[in-house]
């Protein structure tokens, strides 16, 4: 149902066609992968159908991305980014925050989450107009560790099953995978050809850093 993920950003770039996903978790603040970093960023909220104007949508530049200092391009380890906006997003039916999990959650093989997005639907696929949702299974972490370099359970969740054709590509890089009602992890990277499972950002290792980063900006006033 359109608009029934308001807390969905999308981010792109200027001088490029490419784009990533992303959350607002603060009204001045969206979360989305450290490997999406690019130049003259901007985020649109409130949207569904990207390729045309909403009512809905706000538009609003990046002031500030934050990547994690200890992001590494090759490992895709640390793969986190703040982008602290320039001004703070109306809060509305259309555009709103996501929890964020506490420490005490615990994501385990079995559950079934979901992954939101404008990424392709395949090789050589263009991204669709409308945001699209898929539910995915998370698995045992040796369902990454046989098939994926660089997978490491302390900070990434392993998530879609390998018998099933659906999963998070590319994208859809920076959404969150939301287990109920909260954002457990960031869409992070997978195989080329887009087979599961892939992996994913466990946010609930990076909760200091996240509130230690957000702290240094305090919310301003009424734009």
């Amino acid at each position: 149902m359109p608009h029934s993920r308001p807390y969905m950003a999308l981010v792109t770039f200027k001088f490029s066609n490419r784009y990533c996903g992303g959350f607002l978790v603060r009204e001045d603040f969206v979360m989305t992968a450290a490997h999406c970093l690019g130049r003259s960023m901007t985020v649109t909220l409130g949207a569904h159908n990207i390729k045309v104007n909403e009512c809905t949508q706000q538009v609003i530049p990046v002031e500030t991305p934050i990547p994690h200092p200890k992001y590494n391009s090759t490992t895709y380890a640390n793969d986190i980014m703040l982008l602290k906006l320039k001004h703070k997003a109306k809060l509305n039916c259309n555009v709103r925050t996501i929890c964020l999990p506490s420490k005490t959650d615990k994501v385990k093989p079995g559950m079934v989450c979901s992954v939101a997005g404008w990424g392709s639907l395949g090789v050589n696929i263009e991204g669709p107009a409308k945001l699209r949702e898929v539910q995915l299974e998370i698995q045992r972490d040796i369902e990454c560790i046989w098939r994926i370099t660089y997978y490491n359970n302390a900070f990434q969740i392993c998530v879609g099953d390998p018998t099933k054709i659906q999963t998070s590509f590319h994208g859809d890089s920076g959404g969150p995978l939301v287990c109920g009602h909260k954002a457990q992890g960031i869409v992070s990277f997978g195989d080329l050809g887009g087979t599961p499972p892939a992996v994913y950002t466990k946010i609930k290792y990076f909760l200091p850093w996240i509130n230690r980063t957000m702290k240094r900006f305090n919310l301003r006033g009424p734009d």
